[in-house]
């Protein structure tokens, strides 16, 4: 059992690309956490996908036990250091949330070419009202002509400190990444909880365990807990027996007890998936039932999804399945929401709710690649509002409820939208800013070099998807996003219905601004014919609004060469031959039928609009 006074910590706030993994990697080597022979890049990057895209997309806990060199062992007991590893884009804000809910302590890293970024200062001001104790450093000093002082100055600008208190890093090559850790020790406030007494955790993640049940990620404030106690969930009134304790080396490795101020986790023994939630306060079963509301921690905001999508089983039969998997996702991904919906045509399926369009995409592909599953993936949607005969707001979820609206009042979501770049992409941003349908507000510098930030009010179906790809185009990468939520606003909006071989397709269907619809209808026509695959006959692509068709493509048939066994000859008999073929192609579209493979659907989708 350690002291709390040996006990530290704290996260790595970071932007995508700033070398968080990194350097989470050299505090590994430093603290030989990780054996060199299994040393790997981004060793704390556990999902597949996270390695393939180089992003963290899950938050993962590391415990690194570490003594400070050249100290006397006398007066430097070994340090445990509970690192919260984050994600860094915008759409994974809320995995960093509730790590920051765990901790005392930040490291904000910045790029030294790249600068501050707009996610990074809204994960910086979470920071600051947890009141934590903020560590700033620049990465990637050893880049040549990496203009150092710069970042410094920005970094010390927005946290009204001498550019001197800013650490110098390369996590690459591990300069001054041991001062760093070292830093961390000496400014990071140990806990300071009560130790004796009734054993209160916060659950920050879970997972699911066939054989273990839930699995939860807790952070210890009150007490300890031992293998073999009862616990009790107190938002989620369930009970379980620990069946197993330990922490994160980074692997889950097993041990006897946890006591307040340490990370770690608990297998609840709780096969049923609901019944653990994340913000939850577990606690003793035997205390529960004394006054349960005033021993629960404070927990955290739910997650508030942004666009909401249909997602159905390819075979209607594997409902069950797609239910179930959903649910254990939702275990180790509390920002997603789904509920049950009916089509027509597709049978049961899912409304899923998401915090962007990467979110979604990760999300269909964990679906995909952990649980089996063959999705068909709607078009997405932000959710609208419409008024009732009652003066009742009315929720629109997707473009199939469009019709029972239509000629009444419609408001959509706007947000606060801050782009940040170097100045020199001025131009390039506000080309792209002014063909949304939004509102300039102001313009804010930073450094004395002039990096600047946009602020703009916008529809959020304007960002939400293909917006921040389209944004690291135009500025080579070096721009950064966030937005905020401001409320409802009045929309003039209309529906585009898509037909292929005459055929609708509902999960092509979207809702666009009335005055871009052609050009919307245009862009959708060709983007679905870019991606749709070849069939044997033509396939006619058509975007209507009402009855009307707004745009047109079609997808020309695959050719077989049915004159390629004839050798020279009257022409006679190839043009028989071709003739043939060409009425069997046109028997083919009148009655062919066409499948459209799952992926095609989110291919569409990745292209996005404008």
């Amino acid at each position: 059992m350690s002291s709390q006074s040996q006990i530290r910590n704290f996260v790595i706030i970071a932007h995508i690309d700033h070398g968080k993994s990194t350097l989470a990697d050299r505090f590994l080597e430093i603290t030989e956490t990780v054996p060199k022979e299994k040393m790997r890049e981004q060793y704390l990057d556990m999902m597949d996908l996270e390695q393939e895209r180089g992003i963290t997309i899950k938050l993962q806990p590391c415990r690194m036990v570490w003594q400070l060199p050249n100290h006397s062992e006398i007066s430097n007991p070994k340090y445990i250091l509970n690192l919260i590893d984050t994600p860094g884009h915008v759409d994974f804000s809320y995995e960093v949330s509730r790590a920051l809910a765990a901790v005392e302590g930040a490291i904000l890293l910045v790029d030294a070419v790249k600068g501050i970024q707009a996610q990074t200062l809204a994960n910086l001001e979470l920071a600051k009202k947890q009141n934590l104790v903020i560590i700033p450093a620049i990465n990637k000093i050893d880049i040549p002509d990496a203009p150092k002082e710069k970042a410094k100055q920005e970094l010390a600008q927005i946290l009204g400190i001498s550019p001197e208190n800013v650490f110098e890093i390369s996590a690459k090559r591990g300069t001054n990444v041991k001062e760093l850790l070292e830093t961390v020790i000496e400014k990071t406030p140990c806990p300071n909880h009560e130790t004796q007494g009734q054993f209160r955790a916060l659950v920050f993640d879970s997972k699911y365990d066939a054989f273990k049940g839930v699995v939860a990620y807790i952070r210890v404030f009150d007490g300890k807990i031992k293998q073999g106690e009862k616990i009790y969930l107190i938002k989620g009134k369930s009970n379980g027996e620990v069946k197993e304790i330990g922490v994160f080396s980074p692997e889950m490795t097993p041990t006897q007890e946890l006591n307040a101020g340490e990370v770690g986790y608990i297998a609840t023994g709780i096969k049923e998936p609901g019944k653990v939630r994340i913000g939850d306060t577990v606690t003793n079963y035997q205390l529960s039932v004394i006054n349960n509301q005033s021993v629960a921690l404070l927990g955290y905001k739910e997650p508030k999804p942004v666009v909401f999508v249909s997602v159905y089983p390819e075979d209607s039969n594997d409902f069950g399945l797609l239910k179930q998997s959903l649910i254990k996702l939702k275990l180790n991904d509390p920002s997603l929401y789904f509920e049950s919906e009916r089509k027509e045509i597709f049978g049961q399926g899912f409304r899923c709710g998401f915090l962007g369009s990467l979110h979604l995409e990760i999300t269909t592909e964990r679906l995909r690649r952990e649980f089996g599953m063959n999705l068909v993936v709607f078009s997405p949607s932000v959710v609208y509002k419409v008024l009732d005969k009652n003066g009742k707001d009315v929720l629109i979820f997707s473009s199939s409820d469009w019709e029972s609206i239509e000629n009444k009042e419609v408001r959509e979501p706007w947000v606060k939208l801050e782009v940040m770049a170097p100045s020199n992409y001025l131009g390039s941003l506000m080309e792209l800013l002014e063909i949304l349908d939004g509102k300039y507000i102001e313009t804010k510098y930073f450094g004395q070099e002039g990096k600047l930030l946009l602020v703009y009010e916008v529809p959020l179906r304007e960002i939400v998807i293909g917006f921040y790809d389209k944004l690291m185009e135009k500025t080579q990468g070096y721009a950064s996003m966030n937005y905020e939520f401001l409320g409802y606003r009045k929309a003039e909006l209309i529906k585009l219905d898509v037909l292929i071989a005459g055929q609708k397709e509902r999960a092509f269907t979207k809702i666009v601004a009335k005055q871009k619809a052609e050009a919307e209808a245009r862009n959708l026509a060709m983007r679905i014919k870019e991606v749709l695959p070849s069939q044997q006959f033509s396939v006619p692509i058509q975007v209507v609004i009402g009855g009307k068709i707004i745009a047109r493509e079609t997808r020309k048939p695959l050719r077989k060469d049915v004159t390629a066994s004839l050798y020279g000859g009257d022409y006679s008999r190839k043009r028989k031959l071709l003739e043939k073929q060409k009425k069997g192609k046109k028997k083919l579209k009148e009655t062919g039928k066409i499948k459209i493979p799952p992926k095609i659907f989110l291919e569409v989708l990745k292209q996005g609009s404008h």
